[in-house]
């Protein structure tokens, strides 16, 4: 057995240690100034050090942090308060922390920094773990940075990932979580954090993947976005679902630990399906029509370029109504094709000539705001808006005006004139000779009568009695701009107008005489609500009540039994007007309810034939109807 005694030699007895060795001396005076002196040597080579590191390492001023001010997007929302667009050099809305829900806060502090409110800047054990992950590895994969860090790195540094770098990013972390409160660090890291598909910030990117605000947002879709920062473009829920669920799965996960949901709210928020938004470009509405006129006028008011304005622009649009108009137009372009060619709708457009185009402008009756604008088949293959850019030839459509123009000067709708051939001296005197569509004459007949079936020789002689200036101040009162023809063309409607005019200008033979300009936007605010501008168009009086009452109810026979049959169809009030240019270059129909005012156009760009019976009434009438059976 092992004795468990130490021995020092064979059979030799353990000696205890003598109590009379040499004895420590005590320190004296001069051994605790040379340890004071070498102690303050030593602080002041490590303050000496840290300057030189800050001079050295050139650390940007931490100024910006403290009055953050970051691009922002401007945004361009419609009636309900939906945005149609942003506009941007980075996608960005900065919200207060007040008006981002608390639970989206603590699904990025769950997710990125789960110490964010004890650490002061650096939380040195995650350092630590990623050092030695790093060192393991021999990749920088893992930063260990905080969200404070992260703050600094995206405000005052650049994203290359170098050791210089992570030191500077350190040291900036530490003096920005001196200088501000934990809740101005994290409203600041919520606004700026970029989460891939060009959204910066949770707003931004609420609207990008979810095309929500961030406070309608669900927990599951908390959790999507707040798995994003550490790798976007790795994680993007349009491109990788499968490994952006991952993420999320991990973030609820933390979530609970952590005590911000419950293990079963997280089970929930996991398996609830993701709803995506629908990316912009391949939206099916058409809207960037109407977002190009927005941004023309909101630019040409404010006087600046809405990239930097990071404004909201409130607008008429109503959503529902515009994509209802971009299916009634692309549907109906798409029937006169197959009316014109022979060819079947699989077929049909892919000859010389490909497709005509097709526009279409819905006014709300009396206040003039719009509420639908299509300027053309297809925005991003040819932003040319046929709304509002395009003037056209406007046909019968403009022989409202001239009827109105004679009830002002003393005619009546049962006033008689004679429907008969008729030789006018033309220019260079040449002789021109009016023609109904029809090739044939009705004899005396009512005004009345001759609007209902868009009768040329009367229309003509009309103007004749009551002179082409009359006609034109009304047209120009009504909204139509220069120029305006000046012969006796005009009663025919050889003159060019925009869809948006003529539209507008059937708005007093709805509202009892009064012209009211269209409308597109009505309010404009900054980042902080206050507001640049507000805008109400003002009703002008251009017609009698009484003539405007007639009017409207001879308007409302061209649908009941003349030339506008092909919009018949709808319950209460409904008039209109159908027009076709010569050689049946363009086909027009604009009519009303009591509630919208809308006018359709058909045609080629390059002024080509729709088709030998391709007229307004047959072309443009049922496009109407079937937007406005929508809109009903």
């Amino acid at each position: 057995m092992l004795s468990t005694t130490p021995q020092t030699g064979l059979n030799q007895p353990v000696k205890s240690p003598s109590r009379s060795g040499p004895r420590q001396k005590p320190w004296n005076e001069k051994h605790i100034i040379a340890f004071l002196f070498g102690i303050c040597l030593l602080l002041t080579i490590f303050i000496g050090l840290l300057l030189l590191a800050f001079t050295t390492l050139d650390l940007p001023a931490i100024s910006s942090v403290s009055s953050y001010h970051p691009l922002q997007a401007t945004e361009i929302i419609d009636r309900h308060g939906k945005v149609l667009e942003r506009i941007f050099i980075e996608n960005r809305t900065v919200l207060p922390l007040a008006k981002i829900p608390p639970l989206l806060a603590k699904a990025f502090v769950a997710a990125e920094d789960g110490r964010f409110y004890q650490h002061p800047g650096l939380d040195l054990w995650s350092v630590f773990r990623a050092v030695v992950n790093n060192t393991m590895t021999g990749r920088r994969s893992q930063g260990g940075s905080t969200i404070t860090q992260q703050v600094a790195r995206s405000l005052l540094l650049t994203p290359e990932k170098t050791y210089l770098r992570k030191l500077k990013e350190a040291i900036l972390a530490w003096r920005i979580d001196s200088l501000l409160s934990k809740d101005e660090i994290l409203y600041i890291y919520l606004n700026q954090i970029y989460l891939g598909s060009g959204a910066y910030g949770v707003e931004a990117a609420a609207q990008v993947y979810f095309n929500k605000h961030s406070h309608d947002l669900t927990l599951g879709e908390m959790a999507l976005l707040a798995g994003l920062p550490q790798a976007p473009s790795r994680y993007s829920p349009f491109d990788h679902l499968d490994l952006a669920q991952q993420r999320q799965r991990y973030v609820l996960n933390r979530m609970a630990e952590d005590g911000y949901v419950s293990s079963e709210e997280a089970r929930q928020a996991f398996l609830a399906p993701v709803q995506l938004h629908e990316p912009a470009s391949i939206r099916r509405d058409n809207r960037g029509y109407f977002v190009q006129m927005v941004r023309k006028q909101a630019e040409a008011e404010l006087g600046l370029s809405l990239n930097y304005a990071g404004i909201r622009i409130f607008t008429t649009l109503d959503s529902d109504l515009q994509l209802a108009a971009t299916r009634a137009i692309r549907r109906g372009v798409m029937a006169s094709v197959v009316r014109s060619s022979g060819q079947s709708a699989n077929t049909a457009g892919k000859g010389p000539t490909g497709l005509p185009q097709g526009a279409l402008v819905s006014v709300e009756a009396c206040t003039g705001e719009i509420r639908a604008l299509v300027g053309g088949l297809d925005f991003e293959t040819s932003p040319f808006d046929r709304v509002t850019q395009g003037r056209r030839s406007a046909g019968s459509v403009f022989k409202p005006l001239l009827y109105a123009a004679a009830l002002a000067d003393g005619w009546r709708p049962e006033s008689m004139i004679l429907d008969a051939p008729i030789s006018i001296q033309g220019h260079a005197g040449q002789q021109w000779q009016p023609q109904n569509f029809s090739g044939h004459f009705q004899g005396l007949t009512s005004l009345a009568d001759a609007l209902t079936n868009s009768l040329n020789v009367v229309a003509v002689k009309l103007l004749q009695k009551i002179g082409v200036n009359k006609v034109r101040a009304l047209a120009k009162a009504s909204g139509l701009s220069d120029p305006i023809t000046a012969d006796l063309s005009l009663a025919l409607g050889a003159t060019g107008v925009s869809l948006l005019e003529i539209t507008g200008a059937y708005g007093p033979f709805v509202c009892q005489g009064q012209f009211t300009p269209p409308l597109a936007i009505t309010r404009i605010e900054d980042g902080s609500g206050r507001v640049l501008m507000t805008k109400k168009s003002v009703a002008v009086k251009v017609l009698d009540r009484q003539v405007a009452k007639d009017m409207q109810k001879m308007l409302t026979a061209v649908i009941s039994e003349g030339t506008g049959k092909q919009a018949k169809g709808l319950p209460g009030l409904c008039g209109g007007k159908t027009g076709t240019s010569d050689h049946n270059r363009d086909a027009w129909f604009v009519g009303f309810t009591d509630k919208l005012i809308t006018g359709v156009w058909l045609g080629y760009d390059r002024n080509s034939s729709l088709g030998r019976d391709e007229t307004g009434g047959r072309a443009a009438a049922p496009i109407w109807l079937d937007f406005m059976r929508q809109a009903q």
